[in-house]
């Protein structure tokens, strides 16, 4: 499927596509089946999940006494179908206690439709970070195409779509926190890198403090130093202690006096005749 079809996104495509199967119902009644409802399950990758009851209640009647005007569209799903256009339309047919309804069985491949749900479903302005993030990993994976390639395709710069994956690498809490909104997009993506215990710490910093993007720029960047002091005065620590014990082994082993500081050993020697004993040893 090229680019500009996918960037069209799965709404605009379903209608053309219903408008199209539509218009050929003048030319043959044949298009037109009669499916038992329980044979329909809905479409999994439709973007919209809300729907309105009480209109559904009011459609629901009308059918009831004119019928059902306009089909809806179908594919063939392994034994039975799955609704592809018509959802509304679908829910009164159900509400009006009807056992069948009119449709249209589509050419449509499943494939490309979810790949056009993937692209509607990152094209909503209202989708979470996560839920963005895992829906342009799937695209990734399930089509094979490049980060560079996406972002042309979902029209996002591609350091956005970089840095909205690797919210996939926080924690589980850290990514729970995001979906529901107590911490942003510009949040999070400061926390990527960050072991998870000192995510939970930041997170809940950030929202008890009602902290800004900058403020929790300028706190990472604090942790993230001490943790590197930390380190560094580890390593020095450990090198110290690894001294110690080398200057004792060798005084032990070859009765030789060892002077250990902070960053050296000194070896001090009464003649030649020990600097050569213990030249001849360490060989």
């Amino acid at each position: 499927m090229s680019k500009s079809a996918l960037g069209r996104g799965l709404g605009a495509i379903l209608e053309e596509v219903e408008e199209a199967y539509i218009g050929n119902i003048q030319g043959s009644k044949d298009l037109v089946r009669e499916i038992n409802l329980n044979e329909i399950i809905v479409n999994p990758f439709q973007p919209r999940k809300a729907f309105d009851s009480e209109s559904i209640v009011e459609l629901s009647e009308s059918i009831k006494k004119h019928g059902l005007l306009q089909p809806v569209l179908v594919i063939k799903n392994g034994d039975g179908y799955m609704l592809i256009a018509g959802e509304r339309r679908f829910r009164a047919v159900k509400l009006s206690g009807s056992k069948t309804i009119k449709a249209i069985v589509a050419d449509l491949d499943k494939t490309k439709i979810r790949e056009l749900a993937l692209i509607e479903n990152i094209q909503r302005e209202n989708l979470n970070p996560i839920d963005l993030a895992h829906s342009l990993k799937e695209l990734i994976e399930e089509y094979g195409i490049t980060h560079e390639e996406l972002s042309d395709i979902v029209k996002k710069s591609r350091s956005y779509v970089t840095n909205s994956l690797r919210l996939l690498n926080l924690s589980e809490f850290t990514q729970g926190q995001v979906s529901e909104g107590k911490i942003s997009y510009g949040h999070a993506k400061i926390l990527v890198g960050l072991e998870e215990i000192e995510q939970k710490k930041i997170v809940n910093t950030i929202i008890g403090q009602k902290l800004s993007v900058r403020e929790t720029e300028e706190l990472v960047s604090k942790l993230k130093n001490s943790i590197a002091n930390k380190k560094s005065s580890k390593t020095i620590e450990t090198s110290r202690l690894q001294l110690k014990k080398l200057s004792d082994e060798i005084e032990k082993k070859y009765s030789i006096n060892v002077k250990s500081t902070k960053n050296s050993v000194t070896l001090k020697f009464a003649n030649q005749s020990e600097v050569d004993t213990f030249l001849k040893a360490i060989k």
